[in-house]
């Protein structure tokens, strides 16, 4: 067996290491959520300017989105439905309630790709067999002004996992994941790298959620703090715990 001079020089060793380690990931967790934290500040100040800006073209968009992201801009359009096929996202939630984004597809003119445009937010029945009975934008023309967005895919699947039902005389397709362009594939047209959430649906009145950003600054700001809390308290036990170590080492117990 080791010496007890030997035994305590490893103990406080390995003490000091698991304290130092363990702390540097509790800062750099809290930093990291600061460094989170600043960039949707930039970014709700980006939506701030471009919700403020004139509305675009639909020909700008498109220039646009071949660069950068969208979200945030408006657009003008004048479009017609090209359809009445109705698209539900699903594993959506809104105020608590799950259920579906519904779509309906519009063109605004024969050479340029199809939009995507957003109806609203409905609820899921609980027996997913039975779809929301939604009555599509009849096929004529619309002018349509609101704000764009692009979903984030998911980065464990981008795959659609679309299931196509016949409802009312008209097609309704669900699917799981807004990949614009498995979705163009599906429905066999090219379609616009954004969507389009208008002001008013014609026809329409259902909610219309908007949250390009899931987390906000203050949210990351509320992360960071308990990260440097907990590594604020951890410190002080550790230390505690190596006050006492220290303690009994150089006062040791006589018999």
């Amino acid at each position: 067996m080791g010496s007890p001079l030997r035994v305590w020089r490893l103990s406080t060793g390995l003490l000091l290491l698991v304290t130092v380690s363990v702390f540097s990931i509790l800062v750099k967790l809290g930093l990291w959520q600061l460094d989170r934290a600043e960039y949707k500040q930039a970014w709700q100040t980006t939506l701030a300017e471009r919700q403020a800006a004139n509305a675009l073209d639909y020909q700008s968009l498109l220039n646009l989105a071949n660069n950068d992201p969208v979200t945030g801009y408006r657009l003008t359009v004048d479009t017609i439905a090209v359809s009445e096929q109705i698209l539900l996202l699903d594993n959506q939630v809104h105020n608590g309630q799950v259920g579906y984004l519904a779509y309906q597809l519009v063109k605004v003119s024969e050479s340029q790709p199809w939009l995507m445009v957003e109806l609203g937010f409905v609820g899921a029945n609980k027996d997913r067999r039975i779809l929301p009975a939604l009555t599509p934008m009849p096929n004529q023309p619309y002018e349509l002004t609101g704000r764009v967005y692009q979903k984030q895919t998911n980065p464990l699947s981008e795959a659609l996992y679309a299931e196509t039902f016949s409802m009312n005389n008209h097609e309704v397709i669900r699917f799981q994941n807004l990949n614009l362009v498995a979705l163009a594939e599906k429905v066999g047209h090219e379609l616009a790298p954004a969507v389009l959430q208008p002001d008013v649906t014609p026809t329409m009145t259902l909610a219309k959620p908007w949250t390009p950003i899931p987390l906000s600054a203050q949210k990351h700001q509320g992360y960071a703090l308990q990260w440097f809390t907990m590594a604020a308290v951890f410190l002080g036990l550790m230390l505690w715990i190596g006050f006492k170590t220290l303690k009994k080492s150089t006062h040791p117990i006589t018999k």
